[in-house]
């Protein structure tokens, strides 16, 4: 997941939400406007929309032998 740069400055940030135990709840975006506290941090490590746009594009468009090593890998664990 990515740091979103929105067009009027204000940043969604992946936030993942664990139990105490260790287990994944789920995945959600944060928005962060400017001057709130973290925001510079976040801010340096961002990308716009249509950067975003771009990249999940690309993964889609090239991923072909990740997902055939995958689903290979996956088959030898069924077994």
């Amino acid at each position: 997941m990515y740091v979103i740069r929105l067009a009027d400055g204000t940043l969604r940030v992946p936030q993942t939400l664990s139990s105490g135990d260790g287990r994944l709840i789920g995945n959600a975006y944060v928005e962060i406007s400017p001057g709130d506290p973290g925001y510079d941090r976040w801010l340096a490590e961002s990308i716009t929309e249509e950067e975003w746009a771009e990249r999940r594009r690309r993964w889609l468009a090239e991923n072909d032998e990740l997902e055939k090593e995958f689903l290979a890998f996956k088959a030898e664990q069924d077994t």
